[in-house]
């Protein structure tokens, strides 16, 4: 079974570099969010995040479903000596 029909709402580009970078807060009416990112990162998701080299991995060109609160916000940190981008959006019903 596939993932839930959702609409898109806010989208965010988010640099994957040599440090961690968060995002802003995610809205009232998301719980979901949809991230791909054109590199391989780290990421965490918190009211006040930072991604780690401890933190999840995200694989390169890959979709991701994640269930989040209002509030919190996710941080990205790139793999390896490149920057990237991580496309994060909010989903609501």
């Amino acid at each position: 079974m596939g993932q839930p029909a959702m609409r898109f709402s806010t989208h965010q580009v988010l640099t994957s570099g040599s440090s961690s970078s968060a995002s802003s807060a995610f809205g009232s009416n998301t719980e979901v969010i949809r991230i791909s990112s054109t590199i391989a990162c780290h990421i965490q998701i918190a009211v006040s995040p930072t991604a780690t080299t401890s933190t999840p991995i995200v694989p390169a060109n890959d979709v991701e479903y994640i269930k989040v609160s209002e509030g919190e916000k996710i941080a990205v940190l790139r793999i390896g000596g490149s920057d990237g981008k991580l496309h994060v959006t909010e989903l609501t019903e």
